[in-house]
């Protein structure tokens, strides 16, 4: 009796959660796991009121305190399904034909919500089973039964009331061609309805309980204030230098659309990653760079279930045990709504522990409202009484928006994505925030196009995680740059020196950009810079016939940003001065290398839009072509000669695109995604995760930073519980080279 008294108790509280399952094949562990799941899912779904009950056969009870490696041993690459330890009732064997085995609550005729009986005469809610097999699963989450026919809600034109039907299973299917956004009534709510185990704890109406920062971080700020930043913290300032295209231009000479790259590079922070995992940062570091508020938006619907949300709960402990004392988390599961599982809190020792409970406990069942988590997550942004400098959201989903973005037949009409995401929280949204949201797309299901969408318009990155196991490499390369903020607000500012000079264009990316009407002096606003990262903006002017003197000035560019230590704006004094030579006749002109780099950079930058653009319309060989032209033309610049490392990585990656492009299947399950996150990385100049596969000439050393690679480093060679004896994985993401297919 004893022991039935406690069982409940240690169950809200996520203990006896914790089991390390041996290493074995996944393939090997499916059937077993399959068949447990269709025999325990509606026992799981009738104790409700065990709040960290998993649903079905999700491995919920991964642990996720991270264990030093020894030896030969490592991590398993994927973790395979458990039970999570938990007894569940032996009078519940058999699914309840009152229970949707889906989001594991109730169904009854009369709540406002259509039933779907299959012919296997299992039933489920209308809305989550068309979720659960949108993209082409076929089988019963329950019996494992292969169906012949499925439902799709699809709201069709000759449908009145835009009703759903059901799909012969083999019926062909191309979301992608259309993808329009309405907003779907919110259900009708009826008290009487039980909530899943998730979502069962009351919420805060005002999400104003974050907890205070670290006044011990304060303090060293006014001290900091009030000495010499670069001496206390040994960090430099930003370091701004010029390149013009040429050294020399004739005096009888114009030169129209003369290129000038302007480059920066951030200082760097004072110390490193310490090789002990209680104590990720040392003072100094910490000391060094910005505190964050991190927001990570999880998606948990039925999709995730088994070894995705097993493998989403390691990465996110990887997180955990990285975040410093100055630091600050919060949580938000999403399914078909959100909820806030995790409130804004310091990750001292106590809180991490807190944070590992709370991820430990989530379940997966139900739809995908990205939008929801999304609100809620911003929500979290925008309630708190206490800010740090840095602010983050991280957002990971492996399915679409099943509740704001809809796929109504017969029309191709591109898709306004700005409603999946606040609008407080966009770049001009006018809010004044800069709350980047760095978006993740797992797996082959996810919707690339809209998550490429809230990454860039909230100013963020989207990475493709294709394989599985990369999941945790992909957050650890984010966090390490997010952990190393050590430049905000930056500014680069431009000005024509010479009088009658003006400035055609100023190619910066995604960054935002200004001219004045004159075309005298432009600006670039380049934001927050992690430590040792670096920026190349190519500035053109057309210089004209000047016979008065043997020099020209061009430009002056200067540089102000905000000190996240101090947070005090700082204003280099040295003033960039862009001179080139105007002798009376010159040689064969050299290009300068670094000039040359950054406008193929440029151009297979431009050429993976084109292309992109070309696939969405259906005309796959010529995206090809236009890839294979760019190449070509990259093949014969002065760097591909000179055999530059960054030439060689654009050709590998354009060959790759030409790969995924190969025909629509490629494309949709893998091919968009690759390229949107390739576009991702290089309009922002910032690392991104691509595919599975590793090659020495991966386009993110490019872009990755040093404290970025010391985090990659530590996902690859930390594992979690007990490991088997295997060799040590080796990276697997970020690709750019072609995989045979």
């Amino acid at each position: 009796m004893m022991g039935s008294r406690w069982r409940k108790p240690k169950l809200s509280l996520g203990l006896n959660m914790c089991l390390y399952v041996p290493h074995r094949k996944l393939e090997d562990s499916l059937p077993s796991a399959s068949s447990s799941a269709s025999r325990t899912s509606a026992s799981i779904g009738q104790q409700r009121d065990t709040a960290s009950v998993p649903s079905r056969f999700s491995s919920d009870g991964v642990p996720l305190s991270p264990v030093p490696p020894s030896g030969n041993e490592c991590r398993p690459t994927t973790p395979t399904p458990s039970s999570s330890g938990l007894r569940l009732s032996k009078s519940s064997s058999k699914p309840s034909k009152r229970t949707c085995s889906i989001c594991l609550t109730t169904m009854k005729p009369g709540q406002g919500h259509a039933i779907f009986t299959a012919e296997c005469s299992h039933s489920f809610h209308f809305h989550c089973i068309t979720s659960n097999v949108k993209h082409g699963n076929q089988i019963c989450p329950v019996c494992r039964a292969k169906w012949k026919e499925i439902p799709l809600q699809n709201p069709a034109s000759d449908l009145p009331n835009g009703r759903s039907r059901i799909n012969p299973a083999d019926w062909p299917q191309d979301d992608a061609w259309m993808n329009t956004v309405r907003r779907l009534p919110s259900p009708r709510v009826d008290l009487t309805r039980q909530i899943s185990s998730l979502f069962h704890s009351p919420e805060p109406g005002t999400f104003d309980d974050d907890e205070v920062p670290d006044q011990q971080h304060e303090t060293i700020e006014e001290s900091i204030s009030a000495k010499d930043t670069t001496k206390i913290n040994s960090i430099g300032a930003i370091e701004v230098k010029t390149y013009p295209e040429v050294s020399a231009v004739p005096r009888a000479t114009c030169h129209t659309n003369f290129a000038i790259l302007i480059h920066l590079k951030a200082p760097h922070t004072s110390g490193g990653l310490n090789s002990s995992n209680e104590s990720i940062f040392s003072s100094m570091t910490q000391n060094s760079r910005a505190p964050i508020d991190l927001v990570t938006v999880l998606d948990v619907s039925g999709s995730m279930a088994g070894t995705k949300i097993a493998l989403l709960k390691r990465a996110v402990g990887f997180v955990i045990q990285h975040l410093g004392p100055s630091d600050r988390l919060s949580i938000i599961a999403f399914s078909s709504t959100a909820r806030r599982v995790f409130p804004l809190r310091r990750m001292t020792e106590t809180g991490r522990q807190e944070a590992l409970q709370a991820v430990n406990s989530l379940t997966s069942n139900g739809g995908t409202n990205i939008a929801e988590g999304l609100r809620k997550g911003a929500k979290v942004i925008l309630d708190r009484k206490w800010k740090n400098p840095v602010g983050s959201i991280i957002l990971l989903s492996d399915g679409q928006d099943t509740y704001t973005v809809t796929s109504p037949s017969g029309t191709h009409s591109r898709t306004d994505y700005k409603s999946l995401l606040p609008i407080s929280i966009q770049r001009d949204g006018g809010a004044g925030l800069h709350i980047p949201v760095h978006a993740f797309g797992f797996g082959a299901d996810h919707d690339a196009s809209s998550m490429h969408s809230i990454s860039e318009i909230s100013g963020g990155t989207f990475s493709f995680i294709e394989a599985e196991g990369v999941i945790q490499d992909a957050f650890a390369q984010c966090i390490g740059g997010l952990l190393s903020v050590v430049v905000q607000q930056a500014c680069i500012k431009v000005e024509c020196a010479y009088p009658n000079l003006l400035i055609n264009s100023i190619k910066a990316g995604s960054y935002r950009t200004s001219l004045t009407a004159d075309a005298k002096a432009g600006s670039i606003d380049v934001g927050d810079l992690y430590a040792e990262e670096e920026r190349d903006f190519l500035v053109t002017v057309n210089v004209p016939v000047d016979e008065s003197s043997n020099e020209m000035s061009l430009l002056k560019v200067r540089c102000i940003y905000k000190d996240p230590i101090s947070k005090e704006m700082v204003s280099l004094e040295e003033i960039n001065e862009v001179k080139i030579q105007r002798p009376t006749i010159i040689g064969q002109p050299v290009v300068s290398m670094e000039v040359d780099r950054q406008r193929n950079r440029l151009r297979a930058a431009e050429a993976m839009a084109e292309a992109r653009a070309a696939a969405e319309h259906g005309d796959l060989p010529g995206a090809v072509s236009l890839l294979e032209s760019c190449r070509r033309a990259l093949s014969e610049t002065i760097c591909a000669q000179a055999g530059e490392r960054l030439c060689t990585a654009l050709c590998a990656e354009l060959k790759e695109m030409q790969e995924r492009m190969a025909n629509r299947r490629v494309y949709e399950s893998s091919g968009r995604a690759y390229v949107l996150s390739g576009l991702s990385s290089h309009s922002w100049q910032r690392a991104t995760a691509r595919g599975d596969s590793t090659d020495s000439t991966s386009l993110v050393q490019a872009y990755q930073t040093p404290t970025m690679t010391d985090m990659v480093t530590r996902s690859q060679t930390m594992f979690f519980g007990n490991p088997p004896q295997q060799k040590l994985r080796q990276a697997q993401s970020f690709p750019s080279r072609p995989r045979p297919r």
